[in-house]
């Protein structure tokens, strides 16, 4: 596993994104938990219900700790960990008023995070065997890019660019709008010169050639069927890495790899979320 903390966001980026969700689940206060003692103290549970890859300590942790900074929260895994039915993840102990207050945006983060780095972790293990890479996409939550593409990497697979500041996707309305593929590549290099990624989304062999005559450094190969692939991995020949892209699903994914593409991106690990299902349990007051 690569070093994950690299690929941790920064203490204020977890914090606005904390921050937020605490915001709108709390606003002026929370009226039920207000009922209990504020004296009374709790040791609780977090127990995860299903298999799973751990994500988002970072965002629980903060969450507790912007509620209450006196919750203790001990960890049995980190993030990147796999997590077997009915596991124990970690204690709290605290105020029961300020734990239930924290626990629904807590467990939220933990379950999202979890989930992506879960999917993740099942689209690399599909491709095991094979030089290529799993890539994700700017299909994310919104609000919450740095943080899924941070679970991404905690499932084993890889991030492509973050946003549309660092990397260049030529798509088809870039390439009308330009003129040619040449033409675009051409304007994009004046652009951004130091970018290290300077991609172009082909949809046919044609396209491919002209990518490939204009020097572009990664293709995307948009919803190419297996023969498409491999011509144009062979085409290719080492002089561009070659990208997979549309409709991929964990059927098709296998298959795909064996082509020969370098890379494969997958919307599906950041925008098709299941869940992790995690559940808190108060052991004694």
């Amino acid at each position: 596993m690569r070093e994950l903390e690299t690929f941790l966001p920064a203490v204020q980026e977890i914090d606005r994104a904390v921050g937020a969700a605490l915001d709108e689940d709390i606003g002026s206060g929370d009226l039920t938990a207000s009922l209990i003692d504020k004296d009374v103290q709790i040791t609780a549970q977090l127990i995860c219900r299903e298999k799973a890859v751990l994500c988002g300590v970072a965002w629980f942790d903060r969450s507790c700790h912007m509620v209450d900074p006196e919750i203790d929260v001990s960890w049995r895994f980190t993030d990147g960990e796999a997590l077997t039915p009915d596991c124990v993840v970690c204690l709290l102990e605290g105020s029961a008023r300020s734990i239930l207050t924290t626990e629904r945006t807590a467990i939220n983060f933990l379950q999202t995070l979890s989930g992506v780095a879960t999917q993740a972790s099942r689209y690399v293990k599909a491709v095991e065997g094979t030089e290529t890479r799993i890539l994700d996409t700017r299909k994310t939550l919104p609000g919450l890019r740095l943080a899924q593409k941070y679970a991404v990497v905690a499932g084993g697979a890889h991030n492509h660019r973050m946003g549309l500041y660092d990397g260049v996707l030529l798509k088809e309305n870039h390439i009308t709008a330009s003129g040619s593929i040449a033409d675009a590549l051409k304007a994009a290099r004046q652009a951004a010169p130091e970018c290290d990624l300077l991609e172009v989304e082909v949809e046919s062999l044609d396209q491919l050639d002209q990518a490939l005559a204009a020097n572009a450094t990664r293709i995307m190969l948009d919803n190419f069927n297996l023969d498409m692939m491999r011509e144009g991995v062979r085409r290719a020949a080492g002089r561009a890495e070659i990208e997979a892209s549309g409709n991929v699903t964990m059927e098709s994914l296998r298959e795909i790899a064996e082509t020969g593409v370098d890379y494969i991106s997958v919307g599906a690990l950041t925008k098709h979320l299941h869940a992790v299902d995690f559940s808190l349990r108060f052991s004694g007051a």
